[in-house]
């Protein structure tokens, strides 16, 4: 068996769950938000993207089966469409369960001509991961991405809807001690995309 496909079992999307084994997680909040949301759009279809942000919330920043499942039964969608449009988009997190900070190294060109892989490196040190992976405790997860398009800040991080840079390593160690005392940044980007969602509907 050739790597790549070895690669690609790695990578197998769960399986949706029976519709007799859906839990709803959505809030109250969330509900009201998302009959809000379907009043901006022409038919629930329309409303697929940002009822994925609400689920991207509601579910501490992971698009489980569950959570897929759950946008498809709320919007009377078939699993497979909601699923497709989730896992086309990398700004959801599908592939895996991520934690409360998702820290995003930039190592295009700019950035990697001003030392993105070394600070790579250094986070890889420090939290003790690689990209792609989550620290045990279930704080960080770190990842290597394409350009940020700010490269005049190279090399630059990403975490939830901030721009860290010029990093260095004595930046990142403060970043690291500010971001432990902090509510997830993950479902914090989620929430301000949500609200802006329904902000555009009132234009």
């Amino acid at each position: 068996m050739s790597d790549l496909i070895q690669l690609g079992a790695v990578n197998e999307r769960p399986k949706a769950p029976r519709p007799e084994e859906l839990e709803l997680k959505f809030s109250q909040t969330a509900v009201d938000q998302l009959e809000a949301l379907k009043t901006h759009y022409p038919n629930d279809k329309a409303c697929i993207l940002p009822c994925l942000w609400i689920a991207q919330r509601e579910y501490d920043g992971y698009l489980s089966s569950n959570a897929i499942a759950e946008v498809a039964h709320r919007l009377s969608r078939s699993y497979a469409e909601i699923e497709g449009v989730a896992t086309f988009y990398s700004m959801y997190n599908t592939a895996h369960s991520v934690g409360k900070h998702m820290i995003e190294v930039c190592t295009c060109l700019t950035c990697h001509m001003c030392g993105a892989y070394r600070i790579g490196d250094y986070l890889k040190e420090k939290l003790g991961v690689d990209f792609g992976e989550t620290t045990p405790d279930g704080l960080f997860t770190l990842h290597e991405v394409e350009c940020l398009n700010a490269c005049d800040r190279a090399p630059l991080l990403q975490v939830g809807d901030q721009y860290h840079g010029p990093v260095d390593h004595a930046y990142v160690d403060n970043l690291l001690a500010e971001l432990k005392t902090q509510e997830s940044t993950v479902t914090k980007l989620a929430d301000e995309i949500v609200k802006v969602h329904l902000q555009d509907g009132h234009k």
